[in-house]
């Protein structure tokens, strides 16, 4: 059986469990209970704190795990990054109060900047061959400049309005982050079997989330300058319609790309252009 970790709280338990969910995966996992074994799967769920993920997956008591990259870096465990989830995202920044002048990463030499990212953070002010005090601490970095207790912090920034809340701006980006699927490096032959299954669900149902299924009539003359739009997954369906020199067409649009499509589509005469979503797509 297959042994998979994942946030038991926080930003990523939701998304973790819903992809679960939607590669068919059916679990029953009731109110603060910290293990699940699914219904229709060979796979057991642990529930943990995100920073321990790393540690379990290392030691192979879990055997993958989901966590934000972030993580995964501060705790450089040698684990394998098996796949990017593509949610999740955010980035790990450095931010100084607002009325502060900074114009480059040399403002930093001297400062005491207050993280929860130590090694991370080393890191960067050592490539950079910043000379800063890091202070570590955990939980309400944002309010370490406010009570002169760091000059500067670095913490997880997604929208920044928690850093404008608390009168800060973010100057330097140093690491961008998203839940990744991590895996102990010596799995088992049958594990590894399980995780390419698990893999190939997942894959279809991100890929799924990233196109769109369209059907549409058009002329006939149109139809070659359509296919240079449409070349779907091998290449579109086409299917005569009742009305002579008419055509229905079907294919798949990536997300990224729809809009432009679609307004070059009415260009060539196309109509009654449907969009529909896509539950599952494999490639």
């Amino acid at each position: 059986m297959l042994k998979i970790a994942v946030q038991k709280s926080g930003r990523l338990y939701e998304d973790s469990v819903k992809l679960l969910k939607e590669c068919g995966i059916q679990l029953n996992n009731g109110h603060k209970q910290l293990k699940a074994v699914a219904e229709n799967f060979p796979l057991e769920v642990y529930f943990l704190r995100d920073d321990d993920i790393p540690q379990y997956v290392y030691d192979g008591v879990a055997d993958i795990g989901i966590v934000g990259e972030n993580v995964l870096l501060e705790k450089a465990k040698d684990i394998d990054l098996v796949f990017r989830l593509g949610f999740g995202k955010c980035r790990l920044s450095i931010a100084v109060p607002k009325n502060m002048p900074y114009q480059t990463v040399a403002d930093l030499h001297g400062l005491k900047i207050a993280t929860s990212y130590s090694s991370i953070l080393q890191k960067y002010l050592q490539e950079n061959k910043i000379n800063a005090e890091i202070h570590e601490i955990s939980g309400s970095v944002e309010i370490a400049p406010g009570i002169g207790l760091a000059d500067a912090i670095c913490d997880l920034v997604s929208s920044g309005s928690t850093l404008f809340t608390n009168g800060l701006k973010e100057v330097e980006v140093i690491v961008r982050s998203e839940a990744v699927l991590c895996a102990n490096k010596d799995l088992s032959e049958e594990n590894a079997r399980l995780l390419e299954k698990l893999l190939l669900r997942i894959n279809s149902v991100k890929t799924a989330k990233n196109n769109k299924y369209i059907m549409l009539n058009a002329p006939n003359s149109q139809l070659k300058n359509i296919f240079s739009l449409l070349p779907g997954m091998k290449s579109p369906t086409v299917v005569p319609l009742a009305e002579a020199g008419w055509s229905s067409v079907q294919t798949v649009v990536n997300e990224n790309d729809f809009w432009e499509v679609i307004e070059k589509l009415k260009g060539y005469d196309a109509e009654g252009i449907l969009v529909l979503p896509i539950e599952k797509m494999i490639v």
